[in-house]
């Protein structure tokens, strides 16, 4: 998701002073044209899909324990495993 042509929002924050100082002394080494706003949107924007990303794997790793959702997925592993074995003897070794 790219913050560019999406309306923005004007908003103070405050920052410890040591962080800022360093952002913007790796926004100067780096010289491609970054500004301090563009890397805190990145930061957030990379914290978010952390953040979703660890809800996802708690929803998968919730599956792994419901007995109810293993037994369907067994059964229907079950229902195409002669024609997964099929494709398979069809396929370039």
């Amino acid at each position: 998701m790219s913050a560019r042509g999406v309306a923005k929002i004007q908003k103070t924050i405050r920052l410890p002073k040591p962080l800022l100082e360093e952002v913007e002394h790796v926004i100067k080494c780096r010289r491609r044209g970054e500004s301090t706003n563009d890397f805190i949107v990145e930061s957030m924007l990379f914290r978010l899909s952390i953040l979703k990303r660890k809800e996802l794997d708690a929803k998968f790793s919730a599956m792994s324990k419901d007995t109810d959702y293993q037994r369907d997925a067994r059964l229907i592993a079950e229902e195409f495993e002669s024609s997964d074995w099929e494709t398979a003897k069809h396929l370039d070794p």
